[in-house]
């Protein structure tokens, strides 16, 4: 039972991960893109180098704006730029706030 339970579980995370970058997408470009233009988050001198940094960027530049993300929706922006730009995934990282 608990075997069968895992396997599930493992099967359905890939998907609920794609679900998030998708409304992250979703969200950076009602939202963000008005300011931010591609490049922005590749340049050589980034604020962002972990995974920490970049959480921080986005609260900062959500209270910046004035925007009400709930935090579902926060972490939807900070997987889709990571999976997009920073590709911090790579490294480890801290548990995700909610």
């Amino acid at each position: 039972m608990a075997r069968g339970l895992l396997l599930a579980l493992a099967l359905i995370a890939p998907g609920a991960a794609a679900q998030d970058v998708s409304r992250g997408q979703l969200l950076y470009e009602t939202h963000c893109i008005v300011c931010h233009r591609e490049g922005l988050h590749e340049r050589q001198n980034s604020k962002v180098a972990t995974y920490s940094d970049l959480r921080y960027q986005v609260e900062r530049w959500t209270k910046e704006t004035g925007r009400r993300f709930t935090p579902d929706e926060r972490e939807d922006l900070i997987e889709f730029l990571d999976a997009t730009h920073y590709r911090l995934y790579l490294q480890a990282r801290p548990d995700k706030k909610t």
